[in-house]
């Protein structure tokens, strides 16, 4: 019998301006350019076995289908997404992304989880997380 669970693949985030969120991402949190479409309609970054892509907030073809996207309608809310990325320093990472250009939210800090975690802001109000990597519980054997 094949395997019947799919490879999580993508997420897309919808941004006001492709070509700006890609060069962002990019800049602020390390990553390299896969993609930029001539039309700048589409964008992918290298983010290792799941791509990240980028494209327009309003367009026809998706508008139509499954609805407009939803923008936050303060600085009070947030949008019903947040990005992750786990980072070996935290710290550094958060440095970076501020320095390029995320607005920051909270500082890096310990959690009673055992992970370092801080919080920013894109360009698009989208609220990334920026995390140290968690080991997995242990496997308890009978």
């Amino acid at each position: 019998m094949e395997n019947l669970r799919p490879a999580f693949a993508y997420i897309v985030v919808y941004v006001e301006d492709v070509a700006k969120s890609v060069e962002f991402y990019a800049n602020a949190f390390g990553y390299n350019v896969r993609r930029l479409g001539d039309s700048h309609r589409w964008g992918e970054l290298e983010t290792g076995q799941t791509t990240i892509a980028f494209t327009p907030a309003h367009q026809h073809e998706t508008d139509a289908l499954t609805g407009v996207v939803r923008h936050a309608g303060s600085d009070r809310e947030r949008a019903p997404l947040e990005v992750c990325f786990a980072y070996a320093d935290v710290d550094a990472a958060y440095k970076r992304a501020v320095e390029n250009g995320a607005v920051p939210v909270s500082a890096p800090e310990e959690k009673e989880w055992g992970q370092k975690v801080g919080y920013v802001r894109d360009i698009d109000d989208i609220v990334v997380r920026l995390g140290s990597y968690v080991s997995p519980p242990p496997v308890h054997q009978a």
